[in-house]
């Protein structure tokens, strides 16, 4: 081993915190109080005795920010997450990706802004503060994901500078060994890794913002008679407002925390020893902000994101069964984080079989157990089982949600949850080596799991470098995974790789032969490479099974795509008008058949339809493109230059559009802004030929013969046997050897 490294990472990172030991960073007179319990305490346990001196005072201890080691505790803290998720700063975009972030129109404008808070639909769920994030770092550093990626692991680290601060708030033992644990846990690497999870780091780090106001508000060791008579007379109410404001902002990033009231109660019971009527009361605004803002969730899960079908069609028995299965998966992952994937295999749950009734009766023993024995062993326990299987409720089955299609477990799921199993095990792996009597005994064993768990999470992280990392990995570890298999396919169809595209998706359909959308992604590179009988032969086995409206409408658009190739233009048209049968607000139905119009001759009918299709989408930039380019065809070039501005416009990063403008307004005798655009292009793809063409014809009639002869070169280069290119050069060398 390396010196001054442990586990792969640097000594000198896993020490900040853990080097002190048992005394957690606890300022000295919390310190000695706790010391002086745990030395006259026969039974180690996590203290649930109120506070008989009043919370007040011991609320500020624990946020004592000018204390010193404060700053040392936090500092540990982010340097571990650094340590850990520093590499994720190079990777790229994964799955969803592109909706959140690369491919959001949303995000360009203020009117995009507009519909994320106002329009329901304009984005995937209604998480407008995280979208509204991702529309200030659109402004800032535009698409280049290395920024979002560093939100999200700063936002990380900040959450798990809260959960420290808040359990020393609650005197639970272990509290900086607990946010040290959560900051690295493998399990976590999902979350911070993947830009579409803004939702749970943003989401997290606000509800532990509304839990710690709340506890300012309200502390829980204050006796209710002194809680009475103080919180009017100190003006805590503000703490109250601004916990409701948290939680409503935290909502507004992920419903996930509409938990946080039922967190609170839990909190009380566990240190009171009963459910208070008052604190009930005032926490019913939470409740009832959050169930309808939980039940919006729900409801765009089935209509706009359509988890709904045989997939979902569940028995309430199934439901019960599946529950059961996922806490037990959820804390196995929590206790070994071996082997993690990101789509785990899909579990069958079957009423008939005996077996699958162990794990909720099982869980069931468990809650029991802690009940039976919490004057014995304190109500930390059964507290922390309570929020752990409370706050996952929504993932367990109960509620339809999309991903449950491919599996019924994910790490992200239990991002928010963790937090209570991980400050259990926590607080006592503390306790225990505050027994066992030896001063070493807490460092080294935090040493160890801190050092372990962070080596193999930082290693993790590589596997979302990009999407061919990230699938390559779940076959690896899960080959029957069909949507791997299909979204590895897309990701080389994307890529140009039609080959490995095409053996990946006949792969994911011998995997899930019923699954048509398999049949409808296999057909497009078919009809790319003119295997049209065969492109044929799969959407019409598709239309022939039970699909979706979605699906059915883009198997008959694929179908009248294939129609269109082999030049059967009745039935191509009707093929389309099926389509948009199935799904009348399907304006790509309207781009293919307007492009289906112009290959038959009919120029105008086709700009007829690509303007209805922008008319349904107008920020559809690909019909803008088209648009522009059937009314080059038409002689109409005034409003193929508008054309081709607006696709530019909405798509600034497509160098296709760029080319095509540049091309415009070079014909329209514009050629300085024409060698703008082009220029641009080639900053985009600098193995574009047609734009080194395109700009070597601009400089051509500049009278800038060297250069036009460049870049003809430069276009042959790339692709040597461009035809235009090569007749370009060759006349550009005859005009330099008759010019004088």
């Amino acid at each position: 081993m390396p010196q001054g490294r442990f586990c792969g990472l640097p000594v000198s990172a896993v020490r900040i915190g853990v080097g002190l030991g048992a005394a957690e960073f606890i300022p000295t007179e919390a310190r000695i109080t706790m010391n002086r319990k745990l030395e006259h305490s026969q039974t180690p346990r996590l203290r649930d005795r109120p506070e008989q001196k009043g919370g007040a005072r011991a609320d500020s201890q624990c946020f004592a920010w000018r204390d010193p080691l404060v700053w040392l505790g936090a500092g540990g803290l982010v340097a571990l997450v650094l340590v850990v998720y520093w590499p994720t700063l190079n990777n790229g975009y994964i799955w969803d990706d592109e909706t959140y972030v690369e491919h959001n129109v949303n995000l360009q404008s203020a009117s995009g802004l507009y519909n994320i808070w106002f329009k329901i639909g304009a984005v995937p769920q209604y998480y407008p503060l995280v979208h509204t994030t991702f529309w200030i770092e659109n402004h800032l550093w535009g698409l280049a994901p290395r920024g979002y990626h560093f939100v999200n692991l700063t936002l990380h680290a900040l959450s798990a500078i809260l959960l420290w601060r808040l359990l020393l708030r609650l005197r639970v033992p272990g509290a900086w060994l607990a946010a040290a644990i959560f900051a690295v846990h493998p399990v976590q690497v999902e979350t911070v890794a993947w830009i579409t999870e803004r939702k749970n780091v943003l989401s997290c780090l606000l509800g532990l913002g509304a839990i710690w106001s709340y506890l300012k508000f309200s502390p829980p060791e204050m006796p209710d008679a002194q809680r009475a008579a103080d919180v009017p007379a100190t003006g805590n109410w503000w703490y109250y407002g601004l916990s409701l404001a948290l939680f409503v902002l935290g909502l507004l990033s992920k419903t996930v925390i509409c938990s946080v009231p039922a967190v609170l109660l839990v909190i009380y019971w566990w240190k009171q020893g009963r459910l208070n009527l008052r604190e009930t009361l005032r926490l019913a605004p939470f409740f009832l902000i959050g169930l309808l803002l939980a039940a919006l969730t729900v409801w765009m899960e089935r209509t706009r994101v359509l988890a709904v079908g045989a997939e979902w069609d569940y028995s309430p028995i199934q439901r019960i069964l599946l529950a059961g299965r996922d806490l037990w998966f959820y804390a196995g992952k929590l206790a070994w984080p071996h082997p993690l994937i990101f789509f785990y295999p899909r579990w069958e749950i079957r009423a008939a079989d005996g077996w699958q009734y162990l794990y909720p009766a099982a869980a069931l023993l468990v809650f029991a157990g802690l009940w039976a024995f919490r004057k014995r062993i304190g109500r930390g326990p059964l507290a922390a089982a309570l929020i752990f299987a409370g706050v996952l409720v929504p993932a367990l089955g109960f509620f339809n949600v999309y991903p449950f299609r491919f599996s019924f477990v994910a790490d992200h799921f239990q991002y928010h949850a963790s937090l209570a199993l991980i400050a259990l095990a926590a607080a006592g792996i503390t306790l225990l080596c505050a027994r066992l009597k030896w001063r070493g005994a807490l460092p080294l064993v935090a040493i160890v799991v801190i050092g372990s768990l962070a080596a193999t999470a930082q290693h993790r992280t590589g596997v979302y470098h990009n999407l061919k990392t990230l699938y390559e990995d779940t076959i690896a570890q899960n080959p029957d995974c069909w949507i791997a298999h299909h979204n590895l396919g897309s990701y080389y169809e994307d890529r140009g790789g039609y080959a490995e595209a095409i053996e990946h998706y006949r792969e994911a359909i011998r995997l899930d032969p019923k699954q048509g959308r398999l049949r409808i992604s296999l057909a497009a590179p078919l009809l790319i490479t003119n295997q049209l009988k065969e492109a044929d032969a799969q959407l019409t086995q598709a239309l022939a099974g039970e699909i979706n409206e979605i699906d059915r409408s883009d198997a008959w658009l694929y179908l009248g795509n294939v129609r269109t190739a082999e030049r059967r233009f009745s039935e191509a048209f009707a093929a389309y008008e099926q389509a948009i049968s199935a799904r009348p607000d399907n304006d790509v139905v309207l781009y293919f058949h307007g492009t289906a119009l112009a290959a038959s001759g009919d120029t105008d009918g086709a700009i007829e339809k690509l303007r209805a299709a922008i008319q349904r989408n107008p920020n559809y930039a690909e019909a803008q493109n088209r648009l522009g380019q059937f009314l080059t065809i038409a002689g109409r070039r005034g409003e193929a230059i508008q054309a081709f501005e607006e696709a530019v416009r909405l798509a600034p990063n497509r160098p296709s559009f760029r080319v095509d403008l540049g091309n415009s307004l070079f014909n329209a005798h514009n050629a300085a802004l024409a060698e703008q655009q082009i220029r641009a292009a080639i900053q985009l793809d600098p193995r574009n030929a047609e734009s080194y063409n395109t700009l070597g014809a601009i400089l051509g009639s500049q009278n800038d013969l060297p250069g036009a002869i460049i870049q003809f070169q430069m276009a042959l280069r790339i692709n040597p046997g461009y035809v235009e290119a090569n007749k370009n050069l060759q006349r550009a060398l005859e005009a330099q050897r008759r010019s004088p």
